[in-house]
């Protein structure tokens, strides 16, 4: 009863791997103030992320977002054709040349991922020495946890013992703990099989105003007005991200071969 009342209405009817509910969500980040704000925040935490020098940088998943306003000359991406994107893209199967690529950014989307092997290989292929790999994904809490499996319709599975899910639909198929299953838990597992993927920073972080914002798929909570007093509020938590965040910024960047940054 509680999921249905919160169900967004412009969602009512659609499929989540109906290209049309990307083009509503896309609608629902831009009507909603505070939503919005939080997209912003999360775009610039990325930006700052890019290395300079040469290379294209590729949003995977770039969906109902509006990145590109932040990083110039974005190659937009999404798994299926839809508004507003300059490529379709399978990231386990990416058509860039090696080392072209300076960045890899995503928003939401290697927990979709159903072989994130099969991705960080072609990552890694893609991307130049001194390149970055760089994401905002859910984070395993015990705070999160609960709010993930009531309260969210995708699946959270942080006790699953693989890092592959079955690929379903191409948004519906997937493990919202996986992030924390590969960069945490297995951290030793991903630097062995990965040993040019260096992890730089895992920051967990708000645990609050996503909830109240309502995301892409519930009605929001909160006016825009009062975004910098949940803001403040969650600058108080700071001290216990590991016990509350929903979120995490993870960035990787890619060595060149010598365990140097090129």
């Amino acid at each position: 009863m509680v999921k249905q009342w919160l169900a967004h209405p412009l969602l009512r009817g659609l499929e989540v791997d109906d290209p049309r509910t990307t083009t509503v969500r896309r609608q629902i980040i831009q009507d909603n103030r505070f939503l919005r704000q939080i997209y912003e925040e999360w775009y610039a935490s990325l930006a700052a992320c890019l290395p300079v020098g040469a290379g294209h940088v590729l949003e995977l998943g770039s969906g109902a977002g509006f990145l590109s306003d932040a990083v110039p000359n974005l190659i937009t991406s999404e798994i299926f054709w839809c508004e507003h994107i300059r490529v379709v893209v399978d990231g386990r199967r990416l058509p860039f040349a090696t080392g072209t690529l300076r960045a890899i950014l995503m928003t939401d989307v290697l927990h979709h991922v159903p072989d994130v092997r099969a991705f960080f290989a072609e990552a890694e292929r893609c991307v130049r020495p001194g390149g970055i790999m760089a994401m905002i994904e859910p984070w395993m809490t015990r705070w999160s946890k609960v709010i993930y499996t009531r309260l969210h319709h995708e699946p959270f599975q942080p006790q699953t013992p693989d890092w592959e899910f079955p690929a379903q639909g191409p948004l519906s198929g997937a493990n919202g703990a996986l992030p924390w299953i590969v960069f945490e838990r297995d951290r030793a597992q991903f630097e062995h099989e990965f040993p040019q993927w260096r992890i730089d920073t895992i920051r967990p972080f708000m645990p609050f105003r996503y909830l109240v914002s309502g995301g892409v798929s519930l009605r929001a909570l909160m006016p825009g007005w009062n975004f910098g007093a949940w803001r403040g509020l969650e600058k108080m938590f700071e001290p216990w991200m590991k016990t509350w965040a929903m979120f995490a910024l993870i960035v990787l960047w890619r060595e060149d071969g010598q365990g140097n940054r090129a």
